[in-house]
C-alpha cells in the first residue's frame, strides 16, 4: 500500500490530510516538525511527503535538503502560506515536485498527489488495475468484470469493493469502511454496511470468497483465498 507522510504543526491540518488520504486508499504517517519527520524518513519507508514550509525545530526546506540526503528519488509536496514566487522557485531548486499554498483542497491536494506517484512509478504506485485470478477492477473505468463478463454494481457496491481490494490484507472495521466509503458524516448504522456487503458478495459469485467477515471487528479482502 502506498504510505504517506504528512508533515505540518498544526495538528487539525494533519488530520484533515489523513482524512482524505485514507479515502484515497493511502496509509498515512504524521510528523509535527522537520526534525520528526527526517528521523521518520530514517527509519521508515515512503512513497510522498506532504511537507509545510514554516515549522518549529526544522523548516520544510531544510527538512527536505535532509531528507534527500538519505532518500535522494523521495518525491515531495510542499505546503505553504506563502505565495511568493522565490519560496516556489526555492523549492523547485531542492527538488520539490508540487507546491501548493493554503488554504487549499484537500480533493486538489489528493490529486496532486495521485499525479506524482503515477509519474515517479507509474507501474506501482496507483495501479489502474486489479486483477485477482479472472476479476479486474478498473480503478479509472470504474467496472469490474469476471472472467471477461461485466458485472453490475451500484456505485456504493463498486466503491466498497474498491476500498476492501485497495486495502487487501488488512482487516477493516466497520467504523472504518463507513467513514471512508460512506463518508465523515455519516449517522447511519451496521446494517447498511452488512446490506451492501450482502448485495455484493451476491454480485461477484463464487468471488465473494475473496471478501472474509472478521466476528465483532468486520471485514478484510484476501486475494489468497
Amino acid at each position: 500500500m502506498t504510505r504517506v507522510l504528512i508533515v505540518d504543526d498544526e495538528e487539525k491540518i494533519r488530520e484533515m490530510i489523513c482524512k482524505y488520504a485514507k479515502h484515497e486508499g493511502f496509509e498515512t504517517d504524521e510528523a509535527s516538525d522537520g526534525m520528526i519527520a527526517l528521523e521518520k524518513c530514517e527509519t521508515n519507508a515512503y512513497d510522498l511527503v506532504v511537507m509545510d514550509v514554516m515549522m518549529p525545530n526544522l523548516d520544510g526546506f531544510s527538512a527536505v535538503k535532509e531528507i534527500k540526503k538519505i532518500r535522494p528519488n523521495m518525491p515531495f509536496i510542499m505546503l505553504s502560506a506563502l505565495g511568493e514566487e522565490y519560496d516556489r522557485v526555492h523549492g523547485f531548486d531542492i527538488g520539490v515536485d508540487d507546491y501548493v499554498v493554503k488554504p487549499f483542497s484537500s480533493k486538489e491536494l489528493m490529486m496532486r498527489i495521485h499525479a506524482i506517484l503515477k509519474r515517479v512509478n507509474p507501474y506501482s504506485a496507483n495501479q489502474d488495475q486489479l486483477v485477482v485470478d479472472q476479476m479486474v477492477i478498473d480503478y479509472s473505468a470504474r467496472t469490474v468484470t469476471i472472467e471477461g463478463k461485466r458485472i453490475q454494481l451500484s456505485p456504493k457496491e463498486y466503491d466498497l469493493l474498491t476500498y476492501l481490494a485497495k486495502n487487501a490484507g488488512i482487516a477493516l472495521t466497520r467504523e472504518q469502511l463507513l467513514q471512508n466509503v460512506w463518508g465523515y458524516d455519516f449517522f447511519g448504522d451496521d446494517r447498511t454496511l452488512d446490506t451492501h456487503i450482502k448485495l455484493l458478495r451476491k454480485n461477484l459469485g463464487e468471488y465473494s470468497k475473496y471478501i472474509v467477515t472478521l466476528r465483532g471487528v468486520g471485514y478484510r479482502f484476501e486475494k489468497t483465498n
